[in-house]
């Protein structure tokens, strides 16, 4: 446990001492993919880049087991948003206490988004439009409308719209817009009578 949390602190200065001007940013935490990663959702991204990359030197090995040359961390942006990738090792990963959201303004863009980022991913950790990546990390692929639906008072709308999404992996904006609008048969038949009474 020492040794671990020694490298730990060590990596934190790094990244640190690597990125001085950073205010707030997401610090990834890869085995040794972080390269490859950045590469695959830069790829995946309009207006998305890869910065500065560092290296493990020689220095630490008995801590970190890194060759020295191998990649330590990659910066990288996606749409302006920026991102550290690290390689810091097996002992973490990623779980779904943290997920990346993406906007999404059309079904397009939902069908294009979750196509990329589920490719190799865990099949199984699909629903109410989350998904797991080939490196573990979980992302959600919503329509942008979704929160300004879900924050509506109107508790029927947004129940029938949850129980719409529930049953969804991918979400379709078209199938959550008409749970959103309709109501069921059974639900405007009680109106009609309650209204009668």
């Amino acid at each position: 446990m020492k040794e671990a949390n020694i490298n730990i602190n060590q990596i934190k200065s790094i990244i640190m001492a690597t990125n001085p001007n950073i205010k707030i940013s997401t610090c990834l935490w890869f085995d040794n993919q972080a390269e490859e990663a950045a590469k695959y959702y830069t790829s995946i991204f309009p207006d998305s880049k890869i910065g500065r990359i560092s290296r493990y030197g020689k220095e630490g090995y008995e801590i970190h087991k890194k060759p020295a040359g191998s990649v330590l961390t990659v910066e990288f942006w996606l749409q302006g948003n920026e991102y550290l990738g690290l390689n810091g090792g097996a002992q973490f990963r990623f779980n779904e206490a943290i997920s990346l959201t993406v906007q999404c303004d059309t079904q397009d863009e939902i069908d294009r988004y979750w196509e990329k980022l589920s490719e190799g991913g865990d099949k199984n950790a699909q629903e109410c439009g989350w998904l797991k990546d080939k490196y573990g990390l979980s992302w959600q692929i919503v329509p942008r409308e979704l929160a300004i639906m879900m924050s509506n008072p109107d508790t029927e709308k947004t129940s029938r719209l949850m129980n719409a999404l529930l049953k969804m992996k991918k979400l379709d904006i078209a199938a959550l817009k008409q749970a959103f609008d309709n109501k069921t048969a059974g639900s405007q038949t009680k109106k009609e009578h309650a209204e009668v009474h």
